[in-house]
């Protein structure tokens, strides 16, 4: 007979080792007290690991390293998806992330439509920060980290080079979306926005 825990652990294979998820995500496998206790039982046999309250995932494993940290992107994502609340990484991110900032933020912040507060994964502390509806816009989309990484640079800063870096390594998916998002974003960006899309 194949059991919740069965069923939990299969799921998590098919998304691969680094999957971060939640109770919410298994849902559909069982009763709630029942995926709880299955939660549990394969917290406590090692096949997956319990990362923070209610999140778990699937850990990798490197031949050398041995077991690694997840994937902080893959934490905040899960975390949001627990409460049903949206997503967007913060401007200094999005500008490393794009290349158009060597910088490293020190710290891992996302911006969230729900409240603050921090996860603490082994020695990662991730922050969740409360921000209005403009600074989400396109959460959890390409076209939303280009617009971050634009707020980063600043509208005194955005210079041909950024506009180049942009439109030479934006795919064309994020282009559309930051066109989509023009009419909303701060003033200044949209002429910005028009030059890298055209």
């Amino acid at each position: 007979m194949i059991t919740v825990a069965d069923k939990i652990l299969a799921r998590a294979k098919r998304h691969g080792a680094g999957w971060v998820f939640s109770a919410k995500h298994m849902s559909d496998v069982g009763a709630r007290a029942a995926t709880d206790q299955a939660l549990g039982r394969l917290v406590r046999d090692g096949s997956i690991r319990r990362l923070a309250r209610g999140l778990y995932d699937l850990p990798q494993v490197h031949p050398i390293l041995g077991l690694l940290s997840p994937n902080p992107d893959a934490v905040a994502a899960a975390a949001a998806e627990q409460v049903g609340h949206r997503l967007q990484i913060s401007p200094a991110r999005a500008a490393n992330a794009l290349g158009l900032s060597s910088q490293v933020p020190a710290k891992m912040v996302y911006l969230t439509d729900g409240s603050s507060r921090k996860i603490k994964v082994g020695q990662q502390v991730i922050y969740l920060k409360h921000a209005g509806p403009r600074a989400l816009l396109g959460a959890g989309t390409k076209a939303g980290v280009a617009l971050q990484a634009l707020r980063a640079v600043g509208k005194d800063h955005v210079s041909p080079g950024v506009v180049r870096h942009l439109r030479d390594n934006l795919p064309t998916d994020a282009k559309v979306g930051l066109r989509k998002l023009m009419h909303k974003a701060p003033q200044w960006a949209a002429p910005v926005i028009d030059a890298i899309t055209a």
